[in-house]
């Protein structure tokens, strides 16, 4: 084997994107059965299996390398056509980014709006902790994504973005009802919270640092959406660990009440993305960075 086939490629990229034979076959417009004889044979042309065949679906070690590969020459094909054949409509590119979901539920969409007006793109947007977004980028899985870590990876660039302040808030019922005496570890284990999922662990630090209460001794629901964080405690049923740019106006209208105004939490954001992001995915990541910065007030790293 001297090259790679992209046709091969590209059924496993859209295999891997949908996490579905079927509906790859239909974005491709071929038969479920020809998409699954084109990753058969791309793994006989590499001597080794690209993915596992699990529920989600996971690719491999060398399926990682494969699709990192495979996204950067779609890259590069995009800026070419662009610029050979200007005035002709190419279909959507597909603009995969990994993301943490508060960015996603406040500056992020907004940043992302202009570009999406004037150039043919779909976004893909991958939705985990800003702790682990940076995986996505290593497994080749996006392009770029929005991270705590302020390392780059080998060949990527790191800018940061700025800092989302996270505060301790509730309602004036639930106030009322639980922290009447004051926040302490006695109405802390009585108090319902919520955590976005069972690897969040931002509000279980926060809660045991400032009180040494550990995680399992109060109640904490887990709830995979921002939004749904903002609303559960505008109703008054949780307490929560909110960014304080989601929650502006609630804030200010005293919806909301910062129930522990002496202590926040501050994540430092970074958004990584390949060295080499030319075209559209550079006009992506420039929108990231001037709407992240200014949503942020951070500043640019030496690159």
């Amino acid at each position: 084997m001297n090259k790679l086939d992209h046709k091969l490629l590209r059924a496993f990229s859209a295999v891997m994107q949908y996490q579905s034979f079927d509906k790859a076959a239909d974005k491709l417009a071929l038969t479920q059965s020809a998409v699954s004889q084109r990753i058969k044979q791309l793994e006989v042309m590499v001597a080794q299996p690209v993915l596992i065949r699990s529920q989600p679906l996971v690719a491999t070690q060398l399926g990682k390398k494969l699709l990192s590969h495979y996204h950067q020459v779609e890259q590069l094909e995009a800026d070419l056509f662009a610029q050979i054949l200007p005035d002709q409509l190419a279909s959507p590119l597909t603009i995969s980014l990994a993301t943490n979901a508060d960015s996603l539920a406040s500056w992020l969409i907004p940043g992302l709006t202009p570009v999406m007006k004037c150039r043919g793109i779909e976004l893909n947007l991958i939705t985990a902790g800003e702790e682990r977004t940076l995986a996505k980028l290593k497994d080749g899985e996006v392009f770029g994504a929005i991270s705590v870590a302020d390392k780059p990876l080998s060949g990527c660039l790191v800018t940061k973005l700025g800092d989302m302040d996270y505060v301790l808030v509730a309602s004036k019922e639930f106030e009322r009802k639980y922290f009447a005496k004051g926040v302490n570890q006695t109405s802390l284990r009585a108090a319902p919270a919520v955590a976005f999922d069972h690897q969040d662990d931002m509000h279980l630090k926060f809660i045991e640092q400032h009180f040494d209460l550990d995680g399992g001794n109060y109640p904490c629901h887990r709830v995979r959406s921002s939004q749904a964080f903002v609303e559960m405690t505008k109703l008054g049923t949780v307490y929560s660990l909110i960014a304080k740019q989601l929650i502006h106006e609630e804030l200010a209208n005293g919806q909301l009440i910062n129930i522990l105004p002496q202590h926040k939490r501050v994540r430092t954001l970074y958004w990584h993305r390949w060295a080499l992001a030319k075209g559209i995915y550079k006009q992506v990541s420039d929108a990231i960075i001037d709407s992240g910065q200014i949503a942020l007030r951070g500043k640019k790293l030496d690159e």
